[in-house]
């Protein structure tokens, strides 16, 4: 296999296997930044948390005296 056939390049040159794996070194993306804030209590998040709210309640109100 010929890697220089399989080099894909946008209509400007940038080469575009080169970004994608750039992208993948790079680290979490912007929505795995959400995801990871929602889960560990980052201001402003609650939109993008996964909690089951009701559950929560039903759990605090059955640990109340």
């Amino acid at each position: 296999m010929n890697h220089e056939k399989d080099v894909q390049f946008t209509s400007a040159g940038t080469n575009i296997n080169e970004v994608k794996q750039k992208n993948a070194e790079a680290g979490l993306s912007y929505n795995e930044v959400k995801a990871l804030l929602a889960k560990s209590g980052g201001h402003g998040t609650a939109i993008y948390s996964d909690t089951d709210i009701e559950e929560v309640k039903q759990d605090i109100h059955k640990h109340q005296y």
